[in-house]
């Protein structure tokens, strides 16, 4: 009996084809059903229950959100069209060579009882009377929900998470990617020792990750708690909340941050815009030993709630600050200006105004009352850096008028 071998080859090559785009689809199908777990565990949680009806009693919420001391205004479209005029050097050509970070850095207690050790953008450490404060952490290669896409660190962790000093305190400003990362948290859930202060709503994501709830402090706008002898106040801040990639806000408050001791005081913006209510902040909490102030990462489209140099230096002497160490910058790219910008203007516009800078290499430990170091260790980039944006030099005597 003759076989109709004619057709059985094509039959098993559609078979064989069939079969292996069956695994191909079967392996998509599981790729992006990881992609899309590991994504939502990133995204967090949103506040519910006694949390959610804590948040609806304070002051700052209205409408089913918090909101700023005064309204904000951005130009979105503006802010689309802004690439036209993209610097050339948004991310540096070269590697930049930070300082080596290791646990000897954090070995000896500050002489001044005031040290401050820069991880680059808004990860710092502040060792203050005792008191070692992580503010904002992030040790991820990207600040994105997931691990394939997002903005790019330019440098790599400057020391493994776990071979930091003992942490007395986390301090979480609010909870955008690149303030509150999710495997940096996730690893820091075994930290018995630690508390993690954060404002309003934001424990949910915490607790989500992770962290047990006894070890979670929430805030409201200047309400403080004390860990280890330093008060932690939550401060006001012109800002917003939100993990969902502009799909809405996550309902959770966003914050400045004062850490006051006996002897040394001090100021972290978190992300904010200029708003006369600034002033309120030195005049009750003041004055600062040292300001750590958002200066990057900015545009004069969304000007409203992000500071940029000139506004950086004028919110420090707001609050009566000593010394200013501009932040927010020298990591990710985020905004359109050079990579540099954000120091260069800032030391033109501090010496104009008599404001005292320390611009420390990322990862250098400084006790800013001692010294202010602002050798320079970032390149001379061509073209003009050190102009002020006229629109946010209107915007900001605006403001100034109206305080």
């Amino acid at each position: 009996m003759k076989l109709d071998g004619g057709t059985g080859g094509p039959r098993r090559t559609r078979r064989r084809t069939l079969r292996v785009v069956g695994w191909l689809l079967l392996l998509v199908a599981l790729a992006g059903t990881a992609l899309f777990f590991s994504g939502w565990r990133a995204y967090g949680k949103r506040p519910m229950g006694a949390r959610r009806a804590r948040m609806e009693r304070s002051p700052n919420w209205k409408g089913g959100h918090f909101v700023n001391p005064e309204p904000m205004q951005n130009d979105l479209v503006g802010a689309a069209l802004g690439i036209v005029h993209k610097s050339h050097y948004t991310t540096p050509d070269e590697p930049i060579a930070p300082q080596a970070v290791t646990a000897r850095n954090f070995k000896m207690p500050p002489v001044t009882w005031l040290g401050v050790t820069w991880f680059g953008h808004s990860t710092f450490l502040v060792e203050i009377e005792g008191c070692r404060i992580l503010v904002d952490p992030v040790w991820s290669e990207r600040i994105s929900p997931v691990s394939i896409a997002g903005p790019k660190r330019w440098y790599g962790p400057l020391i493994p998470i776990g071979e930091l000093p003992r942490i007395d305190a986390v301090v979480i400003s609010h909870d955008h990617y690149d303030h509150l990362d999710y495997p940096t948290i996730r690893a820091m859930k075994d930290w018995s020792t630690t508390t993690f202060v954060v404002p309003l709503g934001v424990g949910a994501h915490l607790e989500y990750w992770g962290i047990p709830p006894g070890r979670i402090v929430e805030l409201d706008w200047w309400e403080r708690t004390r860990v280890r002898g330093v008060d932690l106040v939550a401060t006001p801040a012109r800002h917003i909340s939100g993990r969902t990639l502009g799909l809405g806000d996550s309902g959770t408050l966003w914050s400045g941050w004062a850490f006051l001791g006996k002897l040394r005081r001090v100021y972290y913006s978190g992300d904010t815009g200029l708003f006369p209510g600034i002033t309120e902040i030195g005049d009750r909490l003041g004055p600062f030993d040292l300001t750590l102030i958002e200066a990057g990462e900015y545009g004069h489209w969304w000007s409203d709630w992000h500071l940029g140099p000139e506004q950086a230096v004028l919110a420090h002497q707001w609050v009566r600050g000593r010394v200013l160490l501009p932040v927010h910058w020298g990591l990710f790219t985020l905004a359109y200006h050079a990579w540099t910008e954000p120091i260069e203007r800032v030391l033109v516009a501090a010496k104009k105004s008599g404001v005292r800078v320390a611009a420390p290499k990322p990862g250098q430990t400084i006790e800013p009352i001692a010294s202010q170091p602002t050798e320079r260790w970032w390149p001379v980039l061509p073209g003009k850096t050190v102009e002020a944006d006229p629109i946010i030099s209107s915007h900001t005597e605006s403001i100034r008028e109206g305080r």
